[in-house]
């Protein structure tokens, strides 16, 4: 960022986006980041203070001090604690907290994937997993990083009971002393999940029949379990076509003997299970239980 700042003028400003972020915002959204981005003013617009996908940054000549950061999750929080800068987020806009990062996600916007891809395993599982959400008489499972807002949408939304593990929510996002001095992130204990714990004592393949002793159906977010089993470090969890071939249920194509396991058992539960990452059980979990077009 420091240098893509460089070769602007002044007052000039920038609209940062990760790559796969905010696939569904519209001309509106696109529009008032614009706006702030040109303003020439100390202002800021993110769609999350805390876990930023898209920011745009009046006077970005201000980002030519941005500390060494790990990522944007904490770019908001330094232009307004450090850069003196009025930041606003958009949180009631669900649809700007959709991201990218898996072929599931692409299906759960309404995108096709190649022909030569098995998509079946899901488009039934979604199926089914719409028809235990308009149950009222079904308990509907969600475990990972979710939040309260998708916890009470599902209660209007949703004629089925909830079951929430809402496990290690911050896990990419860096703290504020060290979004403040550009330190890397040191977690006060490794990443740890109720549902990790019975898999180390029951082993991967015991997850379905798990998930179906507290349910009818259930969205798994998978990347809680890998930082539970080989830490926050994505570098050291299984490759991301395995991750990729687990969220679409196609365990054999996954190399990573735990991440197969632990897939075959969500495809061969009693139950409808889908795995996936931050999406599938955050802002996507609206895109997953909705009626199909």
């Amino acid at each position: 960022m420091r240098a893509l700042v460089k070769g602007l003028p002044p007052d000039g400003g920038v609209v940062v986006l990760g790559s796969g972020a905010i696939p569904l915002a519209t001309s509106r959204d696109a529009a008032d980041f614009v706006e702030v981005a040109r303003s020439g003013e100390g202002r800021a617009l993110a769609n999350s203070l805390y876990s930023a996908d898209v920011i745009a940054v009046a006077d970005a000549s201000a980002l030519a001090n941005v500390p060494d950061l790990s990522g944007d999750n904490a770019l908001p929080r330094w232009l307004a604690e450090s850069a003196g800068f009025e930041v606003r987020a958009l949180p009631e806009r669900w649809r700007l907290a959709v991201d990218l990062d898996s072929p599931l996600d692409l299906l759960l916007v309404g995108r096709g994937l190649p022909a030569t891809i098995e998509v079946e395993p899901v488009v039934d599982r979604l199926r089914r997993l719409r028809d235990v959400a308009a149950d009222p008489r079904a308990e509907l499972v969600v475990a990972g990083r979710t939040s309260s807002t998708t916890l009470r949408w599902l209660e209007r939304s949703t004629a089925s009971r909830t079951r929430a593990l809402v496990e290690e929510r911050g896990l990419r996002a860096i703290g504020l002393r060290a979004a403040r001095a550009g330190a890397s992130v040191r977690r006060q204990r490794p990443p740890r999940s109720v549902l990790g714990l019975v898999l180390d004592e029951r082993g991967p393949e015991a997850l379905g029949a798990v998930l179906a002793e507290l349910g009818d159906a259930a969205l798994v977010d998978t990347r809680v379990l890998l930082a539970h089993r080989l830490g926050a470090d994505e570098n050291g969890w299984p490759a991301a076509e395995d991750r990729f071939a687990s969220d679409l249920l196609l365990p054999d194509g996954i190399r990573d003997p735990w991440l197969r396991a632990l897939t075959a058992s969500a495809r061969d539960s009693a139950i409808p299970v889908l795995l996936g990452g931050h999406t599938l059980v955050g802002p996507g979990i609206r895109l997953a239980l909705r009626p199909p077009r």
